[in-house]
């Protein structure tokens, strides 16, 4: 008896531990966020975390045209967050190789990321300091700043 209840109470705690899955505590990301970069607009549009992964078209326009379009893909792997980044011009024409990072650290309304191997960024950081306010920091030195979207 007790044999069939220490299981039961395995079961529970494994469960329970899924259920607490990494992606989740990147909700803060949800949303259309979108602002000025250069003379251009920059969007990024984040889905619901679900099943161990999020994900993020972005799109870039100037000039009343389309400029580049990204995809963004954060999922829990590798004992962690593996994020995968591609973009294209124009026409579906590629602007290189994918680029795969891997979490620094995670925290309240933020998460950092490294490159692993070669890339398009060696560092990039999402962080939301404030309600509709949403930052992406690439490499240390440039900070995008964007804001909820009125849809």
């Amino acid at each position: 008896m007790h044999k069939v209840a220490l299981a039961f109470a395995l079961c529970t705690v494994a469960v329970g531990v899924a259920a607490e899955s990494t992606i989740e505590k990147l909700a803060w990301m949800t949303g259309t966020w979108s602002g000025p970069v250069g003379e251009g607009t920059l969007e990024e549009n984040w889905t619901v975390p679900r099943d161990g992964s999020i994900q993020s078209l972005v799109r870039m326009t100037a000039g009343g045209t389309t400029a580049m379009v990204e995809l963004i893909v954060v999922e829990e792997s590798e004992g962690g967050l593996v994020l995968h980044l591609e973009q294209w011009n124009p026409g579906y024409e590629s602007r290189g190789p994918a680029t795969k990072m891997r979490s620094t650290s995670i925290g309240e309304n933020e998460v950092s990321f490294e490159v692993v191997g070669e890339g398009a960024f060696k560092t990039l950081a999402y962080k939301r300091p404030a309600d509709g306010e949403f930052e992406i920091h690439i490499d240390g030195a440039m900070v995008i700043k964007l804001t909820a979207a009125d849809d």
